[in-house]
């Protein structure tokens, strides 16, 4: 059981940066992959970044890489994504994810955080 709430969703222009966070409670943070996915309107949810327990190993959506970086700090139980150079096609509504124990899927969601790109 995992509670997961974001924030530092905001209107930006074109090309500023913005990092957003997520506050991770739960007996499982420590140990489960964590993710950000981002889902536009009319659109499906669609993954972003994700990182595993050691915060070593990471996945990008092409449409980031280079551009978005995640991270997580285990001490504090949060997870944030760094993202730079935004375009207005990253405009979503960006949820943090955390990966079950159990079925090896994001089992696990925040309320989102809203991302505006401006162009």
């Amino acid at each position: 059981q995992v509670q997961l709430v974001e924030s530092g969703g905001g209107l930006v222009q074109a090309g500023d940066s913005l990092r957003l966070s997520c506050a991770a409670s739960g007996r499982t943070f420590s140990s489960a992959t964590m993710g950000w996915f981002r889902q536009a309107p009319g659109k499906a949810r669609e993954f972003v970044a994700s990182v595993a327990w050691s915060g070593r190993n990471t996945n990008y959506a092409d449409s980031v890489k280079g551009r978005f970086t995640i991270s997580r700090d285990n001490t504090k139980n949060t997870v944030a994504l760094q993202m730079n150079s935004l375009k207005p096609e990253d405009t979503a509504v960006y949820y943090c994810a955390a990966k079950s124990l159990t079925t090896s899927s994001y089992d696990y969601w925040g309320q989102g955080t809203q991302v505006t790109v401006s162009s």
